[in-house]
């Protein structure tokens, strides 16, 4: 069983950065491939960004190429969102998910890739 907390989220206005962080609550994080996904109000879940087991290979949506960066610690069990220049249309709640990979450098993309989520957080931009 893996636990994910998000924790980072709030109101920014745009322009603005977050760094979005998400623990996970299992004994060998390094066997999973992670992810954060967004949801807008009245829209489908969306995939923002994936990293592989070892770190080594990342996956972004165009939408937040350039702006948003995924890490992981894999000491500290946890990964991470860095989102800079925030736009309104950035606003949605945000969920980790975890996904217990065979190859160390694959990413995923789509929802059902993955097992674990978390609750997710709200992040506003403020126009």
């Amino acid at each position: 069983q893996v636990q994910l907390v998000e924790s980072g989220g709030g109101l920014v206005q745009a322009g603005g950065s977050l760094r979005l962080s998400c623990p996970a609550s299992v004994r060998s994080f390094a066997n999973y491939a992670m992810a954060w996904f967004r949801q807008a109000p009245g829209k489908e879940r969306e995939f923002v960004a994936a990293i592989s087991r070892n770190g080594d290979s990342t996956n972004y949506a165009d939408s937040v190429k350039g702006r948003f960066t995924i890490s992981r610690d894999n000491y500290k069990d946890t990964v991470y969102l860095q989102m800079n220049s925030l736009q309104p249309e950035d606003t949605a709640v945000y969920s980790c998910a975890a996904n217990s990979a065979y190859y160390p450098r694959a990413t995923y993309t789509q929802p059902t890739d993955y097992t674990y989520w978390g609750q997710g957080t709200q992040v506003t931009v403020s126009s």
